[in-house]
């Protein structure tokens, strides 16, 4: 017998609509990024983001911040347009991201998360993968920057190593710095980052902290954060509880308000290995 509300769900999402393809393939002026009143649900009876807005410059340097299941993950799902907002709109240098070509939006935005899928390849064409046309020396140039250089080299074919289905042959870390590797060489003007390092050790997540800083240097960056670190020294902060922004502005400004943001650094600040939860 079906379960009523299972199959409500599985019915909802096999009628998901195809995103309609839009037409610009320029983009002119600065890259600012604006959320204006967004509304989105992965079903439609059940919000996950909630009249949301806000402004991101082009080149500023922001956090994303709040409790688990509170959106910031949706945010930058909404912004790559994996999915398209039920209301409101999100612009791109002054035009709905909607307008833009798949290609064109894709151009202008790198996703580097933890979970990193990684083709039945050799490292060389995963991370040529980002740049079809890369010579091997940009290849070999932007694995020094993400600090893998020196984990490929001692693989049996090095770059020619093939690393299995899903970089089933690589430690978490590994994976992930590839992913920056392939970042670093696509080169696009924002970086959409989940930092989370919390599934590897010391010593692998100081050298994906390193390649991170380098990924990140004279770029727009999102990043949903989870280091204190992090939101100490970002241009801007967006405190996000259940799918709508609470507060926003810089760690000092928030901190003295003494409001959502604060209680949170409070309560982890003395923590050992402290980290924004998921």
């Amino acid at each position: 017998a079906k379960i009523p509300g299972q199959q409500k769900y599985l019915d909802d999402v096999f009628q998901i609509p195809q995103l309609e393809e839009g037409k610009q393939t320029t983009i002119n002026g600065p890259l600012d990024i604006r959320f204006d009143h967004v509304w989105f649900g992965y079903r439609k009876d059940t919000p996950v983001i909630k009249d949301l807005s806000f402004e991101i410059k082009q080149n500023e340097k922001v956090a994303i911040v709040g409790p688990s299941g509170c959106g910031k993950t949706t945010i930058v799902n909404l912004l790559s347009r994996f999915w398209d907002v039920d209301k409101g709109a999100i612009y791109l240098a002054g035009k709905d991201i909607r307008e833009y070509t798949v290609e064109t939006l894709f151009k202008q935005m790198s996703v580097v998360f933890q979970d990193v899928y990684l083709f039945n390849d050799t490292i060389m064409n995963n991370i040529r993968f980002a740049k079809p046309e890369a010579t091997d020396q940009e290849i070999f140039d932007v694995c020094q920057k993400a600090r893998c250089a020196e984990f490929i080299s001692k693989l049996p074919q090095g770059y020619e190593t093939v690393i299995g289905e899903g970089g089933a042959n690589l430690s978490g870390g590994e994976k992930q710095r590839i992913s920056i590797a392939r970042a670093l060489l696509k080169d696009a003007p924002i970086i959409l980052l989940d930092e989370a390092t919390s599934s590897v050790d010391p010593e692998n997540e100081a050298e994906i902290l390193a390649a991170i800083d380098e990924l990140c240097k004279g770029k727009t960056v999102i990043s949903i954060a989870h280091r204190i670190s992090t939101v100490e020294s970002v241009d801007h902060i967006l405190v996000i509880n259940d799918g709508s922004l609470q507060e926003e502005g810089k760690h000092e400004e928030l901190i003295q308000n003494g409001g959502i943001y604060a209680g949170f650094i409070k309560s982890r600040r003395d923590a050992k290995g402290w980290r924004i939860e998921n």
